[in-house]
């Protein structure tokens, strides 16, 4: 009787292990193929980008290093572009909104990370309209 019961709970035990193994076995193949879905729309995103090469089969037993899409580079330079016109787009939504001294600390910021940005000559002139704005009015 009591080797039906460790029979039983080896059986158990066994079959826990077993169903983690396939759970994280499924789990891993999700996170491949979406991490390839991703290459191939971000190579179809970027203008002028190849797309990525599918990833090789890796041995049995042996995880498979995920394939770096050639358009990293590409994605890298685009981030500095995109910060400096959220930067440049969000001190003149705060000029608009009659927020000069924020609107000047934001163009600022954008003229001291990137003071050679093709944004440099509008901000340095938004940063004179906007100290205008904020200069006092003389009293009538």
């Amino acid at each position: 009787m009591k080797a039906m019961l460790w029979l039983a709970i080896l059986g158990a035990v066994a079959a826990v292990a077993y169903g983690l193994w396939r759970l994280r076995a499924k789990w891993e193949e999700r996170k491949r193929a979406s991490e390839e879905r991703f290459a191939t729309f971000m190579a179809k995103a970027l203008p002028g980008a190849a797309p990525a090469a599918p990833a090789a089969s890796a041995a049995p037993g042996m995880a498979a290093e995920p394939a770096v899409p050639p358009m990293i580079a590409t994605v890298i330079a685009n981030n500095e572009v995109v910060t400096q016109r959220l930067l440049l787009e969000a001190a003149s939504k705060a000029g608009e909104a009659g927020e000069p001294a924020l609107s000047i600390q934001l163009y600022a910021k954008l003229l001291a990370r990137y003071p050679q940005c093709t944004f440099a000559q509008q901000a340095r002139a938004a940063v004179e309209a906007q100290k205008k704005k904020l200069a006092p009015k003389p009293a009538s």
